[in-house]
């Protein structure tokens, strides 16, 4: 993976921060040494899945369609894809013009982003707002996260869930602009995914320090940034990207050239202010599918490369499914 690919790849926070903590954990123990974490970056990513072209193009049908939609285009004939491809080709260009555009593009993969939000948000909301008012307050969130530990302490667990709950409050009372500690479905979006939101940046970043700062002095050195991505167990030779992050971290993380990260560059890092993941990925698919190098797509363009936008089942199983109304 391209180091600009590596940037674009981070953990979602779209599930409660308690289980996000658990599931990091989980995740942690069972992965190979070298394998390298990452931190949350500016945007909802458009897929959580490796973005590698020479494997398959997964990525790029995220990022394209949305997850679910995805998966549903993954059971389908190659014929059923291409026509419901043909579809979404129209619904893109909004101009009528006969061709999609970068921006056309562009528009429609931040769309698909904004819609996975939307429909995560969706999905929890209901396991939150227990008196169904259309809010969701700060006790009903703790209640339903932490409830059991409230009623009956561990003795002994791994876990510091007094430090979760705590943090996932102080991220609460970021999120609720207001302050009455109820959230509506606008402030609980910038609580389930502060990334997204320019007030919640201080907040991202303060955790980011506080997940990978080990010796507690608000900074994060070099240490403690490879650190947080590689540990070496058993004598294992060091992969290279390690020697390249340890060079970024030099040239580029540490601005001051003080030997640490403070809260300015930790931001500079997780948010940067220069990458659009949709813009890029955008330039990705016109740069896969434009044969005549016009700098705009066609139907026939798309169509002709119909494998890098949408999957397909190569059996008739696809023909089973229920097909959505809109195509």
């Amino acid at each position: 993976m391209r180091t600009g690919e590596r940037r674009a790849v981070y953990v979602r926070m779209v599930r409660p921060v308690f289980v996000f903590l658990i599931l990091a954990v989980v995740v942690s123990s069972s992965s190979k040494p070298t394998e390298r974490k990452s931190r949350v970056h500016h945007e909802e990513p458009l897929s959580a899945l490796e973005h590698d072209d020479q494997k398959n193009f997964d990525y790029d049908h995220e990022a394209f369609l949305g997850q679910e939609e995805a998966k549903t285009f993954e059971q389908l004939t190659p014929e059923e894809s291409q026509r419901r491809l043909g579809i979404i080709v129209d619904k893109i260009d909004t101009n009528r013009d006969g061709f999609v555009s970068e921006e056309e593009l562009k528009a429609w993969i931040k769309n698909a982003q904004r819609k996975h939000i939307s429909g995560s948000v969706e999905h929890q909301w209901k396991d939150f707002d227990l008196n169904g008012d259309g809010r969701i307050s700060w006790e009903e969130y703790k209640n339903v996260t932490y409830g059991s530990y409230l009623d009956d302490p561990p003795k002994e667990s791994e876990y510091n869930y007094t430090h979760m709950m705590l943090r996932d409050e102080r991220r609460f009372r970021v999120a609720d602009r207001n302050g009455d500690l109820i959230a509506d479905k606008q402030e609980f979006t910038a609580f389930l995914h502060p990334e997204e939101h320019e007030y919640m940046k201080d907040v991202v970043v303060q955790e980011t320090i506080e997940d990978i700062d080990k010796n507690g002095d608000g900074f994060i050195d070099l240490k403690e940034y490879i650190g947080d991505m590689y540990i070496s167990e058993n004598g294992e030779k060091e992969p290279e990207w390690v020697a390249t992050e340890r060079q970024q971290f030099s040239e580029f993380r540490d601005k001051n050239k003080d030997g640490k990260m403070d809260k300015e560059e930790t931001m500079d890092w997780i948010l940067p202010s220069d990458y659009d993941h949709a813009e890029a990925e955008a330039r990705h698919l016109l740069h896969e599918s434009d044969a005549n190098q016009d700098g705009k797509l066609s139907k026939k363009e798309i169509l002709d490369k119909h494998e890098v936008f949408v999957g397909s089942q190569v059996t008739d199983f696809g023909e089973a499914l229920l097909r959505h109304d809109e195509f």
